[in-house]
């Protein structure tokens, strides 16, 4: 139910967060306290975090102390300083599930989103561009298990490129019409010295360990499960070859870093494929892995998310 508490002018987020959110005037105008509608839920080693969408395409953002409280208001965007550090001592296991959902409701449709390598068209997931910022450095190797039509490849580039030119990522996909949409895609938006820290390849995610050079430290693993994009449904990935393709990624996959995992659940085999990946993850042991998933609970069929990070 609504509140017919006035609206004030600050909102004091939860003290991990360390300062206060002052929304502009224009902000405060349209906002209004609602009642709590947040719940988290745990098992073993891996944490799955619940929250509602709104229905009318504004952000809702968690507000107050203990309570998780929530504040509706639209669409304006706003820097949330410490946020992603949030995410990332959560990810890492260094932070409480309740630490982190302020910041999950702060990343709702409608709050500020990091632009990726500069163009605006390009459909990274806000949520996990965060995260690879805030484990990519310079010059990481890192892989795209399932390069599809290219954004998340030309999104890890832009991360690992620097001036040394040491950085590599190496790119996967079964279909050949894929990687010709992806290397279109590099073609429009990289320099010559970028292009060349990428190597295509065709193949199954789960051979990935046949292009990685042995004994190199990967820093990340992206996989984007399901079908291409604008493609073939027909062709999708299947449970049997994503869990061979995640066991070779615990392989190569470095201390501290990361497997970056989208499932589809909507065409048949998804929700077999979702079944997969938590139980793999779920089988890693908890002194050497965290495990989490991010999923909508008003969307049944919406992408789900998963981390794994090796600690």
């Amino acid at each position: 139910m609504l509140s017919s508490a006035p609206v004030r002018p600050f909102y004091l987020l939860p003290k991990f967060l360390g300062e206060t959110l002052c929304f502009p005037p224009s902000a405060r105008k349209n906002s209004r306290t609602l009642c709590p509608t947040c719940s988290s839920l745990f098992t073993g080693n891996s944490t799955v975090l619940r929250f509602p969408a709104t229905t009318d395409g504004r952000t809702r953002a968690a507000v107050g102390g203990d309570e998780c409280s929530s504040l509706e208001f639209k669409g304006m965007p706003f820097p949330i300083s410490g946020s992603e550090d949030a995410l990332m001592g959560f990810i890492a296991g260094k932070r409480k599930a309740t630490e982190l959902k302020t910041f999950l409701n702060l990343l709702k449709k409608g709050a500020s989103t990091p632009q990726v390598a500069s163009t605006p068209s390009m459909q990274v997931s806000p949520t996990m561009y965060s995260v690879w910022k805030n484990f990519i450095r310079g010059g990481d190797v890192v892989v795209d298990a399932t390069c599809g039509n290219g954004y998340d490849t030309l999104a890890m580039l832009k991360l690992i490129a620097d001036e040394s030119g040491s950085g590599s990522v190496y790119g996967l996909d079964i279909q050949k019409s894929a990687l010709e949409n992806a290397a279109w895609l590099l073609r429009q938006y990289v320099n010559e010295s970028e292009r060349k820290l990428v190597e295509l390849s065709l193949l199954c995610h789960s051979r990935m360990e046949e292009i990685v050079p042995k004994k190199t430290p990967v820093r990340l693993i992206a996989f984007n499960l399901g079908y291409l994009p604008g493609g073939d449904k027909t062709i999708i990935t299947k449970p049997h070859t994503t869990l061979l393709a995640l066991q070779a990624a615990s392989r190569i996959l470095r201390s501290e870093g990361l497997m970056s995992i989208v499932v589809y659940v909507g065409h048949p085999g998804g929700r077999e494929e979702l079944e997969t990946v938590l139980s793999f993850s779920s089988s890693l042991p908890d002194e050497s892995w965290v495990s989490f998933k991010f999923e909508s609970v008003s969307r049944s069929n919406g992408p789900v998310l998963v981390f794994i990070f090796k600690k």
